[in-house]
């Protein structure tokens, strides 16, 4: 991912981080501007022009309409078809599938794209697998996830889950009288920088290109080597990686 000049940098993490106050009362001016940023990033690296793209657990297909109004040909899959219809009618060709089962051949998406999935699912790597297979080689595949030892690692239940993450699901139920829709163990899982980077070093289809906390200016790139600091400041983490040629 291309390097920001030091201005540009603080204002566009200065924009994203205080687009968080939307997200609860205006989430469609929030989810605009998370998927604007990442379509920008994605254009400037690897290009998204007439691109085959998939998104991945994309829910109500704001990273899809930012990508196809980027001229991305776009196709939306979630598993959740609740989801997909959140914030009216999905995107036309919307698919109902599970990550774990794309319903796509091998080797015949340009780019496939992951905003804040990962750590929704309990088997994130085999999610991370299929993605991989159904990229040609030299496709990219862009993912982004929040760490669980950030300050939103919890969600809803932040900062709590510092404390354990039953123990902040069962406190947030009892103070709002109905279970967090991101509950620990059910919609929620752990989810760590230094061992999703080791994961996808070792991945037989993958090479990480550029790994970089998501909303957080370019000075803090460095973040991402440093064991246990990145755990907890990171707050999210983005990797771009290319399918190999061949598998090693």
């Amino acid at each position: 991912m291309p390097t920001e000049g030091t201005a540009r940098s603080l204002a566009r993490s200065w924009r994203l981080l205080r687009g968080f106050r939307l997200e609860q009362r205006d989430p469609d001016a929030f989810y605009d501007l998370l998927s604007a940023d990442a379509v920008e990033l994605l254009a400037c690296a690897v290009g998204v022009a007439d691109a085959l793209t998939l998104d991945v657990g994309g829910g109500a297909g704001y990273l899809t309409r930012a990508l196809r109004a980027a001229g991305a040909r776009c196709v939306l899959v979630d598993a959740d078809a609740g989801e997909l219809s959140w914030r009216g009618p999905p995107p036309a060709g919307s698919v109902v599938a599970d990550a774990r089962a794309l319903p796509m051949p091998s080797a015949a998406v340009d780019l496939v794209v992951s905003s804040n999935v990962l750590e929704h699912v309990s088997e994130p790597f085999a999610v991370v697998d299929e993605m991989a297979r159904v990229l040609r080689p030299g496709g990219h595949l862009w993912l982004s996830f929040t760490n669980w030892y950030g300050p939103w690692g919890g969600h809803e239940t932040s900062p709590w889950h510092y404390l354990g993450g039953d123990r902040a699901r069962r406190r947030y139920a009892a103070r709002t009288g109905h279970d967090p829709k991101n509950a620990f163990g059910a919609s929620l899982f752990p989810m760590h920088v230094g061992g999703t980077l080791r994961r996808l070093a070792r991945h037989p289809l993958l090479d990480v290109i550029d790994a970089r906390p998501r909303y957080l200016p370019e000075a803090a790139r460095g973040l991402v080597r440093v064991p246990a600091l990145r755990e907890v400041l990171t707050w999210n983490l983005e990797v771009l990686a290319r399918r190999r040629r061949s598998p090693s």
